[in-house]
């Protein structure tokens, strides 16, 4: 559908149903029933998580300006552990009720809540989102979309069966280059693709580290246990807290559950990837007490490469990904001037055709044919493919309010969030494989083979453990 019909069609629903209304007012219950919100009505959000990320992410959905304090949208909740961060988002969203139990938050203000936007640390996405599409609310998750490969699937079946609108934050999605790398692709400008190699510099905190050992007060602002959520209980430290809880198990999912789901994304999408077939790590040294998925000692490893095997799909070969991260890139293409710059400063995306190559950014950003001189007279294939015009948050809203639906909705990103924590899942099982007192330094290198329907590694029984996580008493994800 082109712009000029997108643009009819919500201006038509939008002031047709206002003619029906005439001059009387009616409840949103009565026109569509549950959950149901007219195109011209504003959207009642909260978020859950609003420091930093949190914060960029609601002020983008609520249209927020912030000189003027106004939004397009009504926040009406906000939910923190820690009052120091989530500063901001008391100060631009003053009417906003606050509160630091996200469970309380729903209770509470059940009926004033259409939509949760959750922007917490990676070990509570999943217990928020399915507590809130559980209430029928619609849901917006920063990525990586879970922490484990079975809350991603659960996630994905929950938002079929509520009917809810949904997307995920892999915002380079929502973006122009990632469809103009879509169809060339589908155009055959490349030819077939057999290979591609993911990087990034990440990770930029410290990972491979003992867990700290001395004890630390909580500060009087953080609600230390509600910020720790369904993971295991450990004293408070700043070691944890804030953004360096990206490297240890228990909260984070290193550098390839911070990075992948964006740099990975423009290969899921133009190849229409599904789950891999394989997977297989290498990693550098990384501190773990005892190899089992419970154990809350463990940190991710500074560097790792992962090698991901997909089949034959809709006419496409079967492909190989590589992913590398923590300083390890793939070798420079000989296509490429010493003066032109491989991928771009935090990583990138090289696909190898067998008529040639593409190159871009992190977030798809900044695609070119390799050689670059190829860019000079090229020219685009017909579009295959709808442009997102509002952005990555403002489509989700119109999404939320009857629109179609969003580019990352779970339907994608549930299956590009499980290929990504299979890597995970195989960098934990590259240690795990390792035993302590070996002195055979290619014991742990094993080819995990993935039964995608069933999540399940076939060949290495041990290694299942870490397809689903352990909750704290008094958590669960609800089904």
């Amino acid at each position: 559908m082109d712009k000029k019909n997108k643009t009819s069609r919500r201006h038509f629903l939008a002031t047709s149903a206002a003619s029906a209304a005439g001059f009387m007012i009616v409840p949103r219950s009565v026109l569509g029933g549950k959950g149901y919100i007219a195109p011209s009505d504003k959207l009642n959000i909260a978020g859950v998580g609003v420091g930093g990320r949190g914060y960029g992410i609601l002020s983008k959905a609520s249209g927020l300006d912030e000189k003027k304090k106004t939004t397009l949208e009504n926040v009406v909740a906000l939910c923190d552990v820690d009052d120091v961060r989530a500063t901001k988002a008391y100060e631009h969203y003053p009417k906003a009720k606050k509160f630091k139990d996200f469970r309380v938050m729903l209770e509470e203000m059940k009926g004033d809540i259409d939509a949760v936007m959750v922007g917490t640390p990676d070990h509570t996405h999943a217990v928020i989102a399915m507590a809130a599409m559980q209430e029928g609310k619609h849901v917006y998750v920063e990525k990586p979309l879970t922490h484990s490969v079975y809350e991603a699937r659960m996630l994905t079946e929950t938002a079929k069966k509520y009917k809810v609108a949904t997307q995920m934050g892999n915002q380079g999605n929502s973006s122009n280059d990632i469809r103009r790398i879509c169809e060339w692709i589908w155009a055959g400008e490349i030819g077939n693709v057999k290979e591609v190699q993911c990087w990034t510099n990440r990770p930029i905190w410290p990972q491979g580290n003992q867990p700290p050992t001395e004890k630390v007060a909580v500060p009087d602002t953080l609600a230390w246990d509600l910020w720790l959520g369904p993971a295991a209980y450990r004293d408070y430290h700043p070691d944890y807290l804030p953004f360096k809880w990206r490297g240890w198990w228990d909260f984070g999912t290193g550098a390839l559950g911070d990075m992948a789901c964006h740099i990975i994304d423009p290969a899921f999408k133009a190849l229409k990837l599904g789950y891999p077939t394989s997977v297989e790590a290498s990693a550098s040294a990384m501190y773990v007490d005892d190899f089992k998925a419970g154990d809350m000692s463990a940190s991710f490893p500074s560097s790792s490469i992962i090698n991901f095997e997909f089949p034959e799909r809709e006419g496409m070969p079967p492909v190989k990904l590589t992913w590398m991260d923590g300083g390890l890139r793939p070798q420079r293409p000989e296509e490429l001037k010493d003066d032109e710059q491989m991928g771009d400063w935090s990583g990138g995306v090289i696909f190898v055709g067998d008529k040639g190559k593409i190159m871009c950014g992190c977030y798809a950003s900044n695609p070119r044919l390799l050689p670059t001189s190829k860019m000079e007279d090229f020219k685009e294939p017909k579009p295959m493919l709808d442009r997102v015009e509002e952005g990555h948050e403002r489509s989700w809203v119109a999404a939320c309010k009857g629109g179609e639906p969003a580019s990352s909705n779970f339907d994608y990103a549930g299956p590009l969030t499980e290929t990504v924590l299979m890597g995970n899942l195989a960098v934990k099982s590259y240690h795990l494989q390792q035993p302590k007192d070996s002195k055979d330094p290619v014991y742990g290198r094993k080819k995990l083979l993935w039964d995608g329907q069933n999540m399940k590694i076939t060949n290495f029984d041990p290694a299942n453990e870490f397809v689903k996580r352990e909750y704290r008493e008094g958590w669960n994800l609800g089904v």
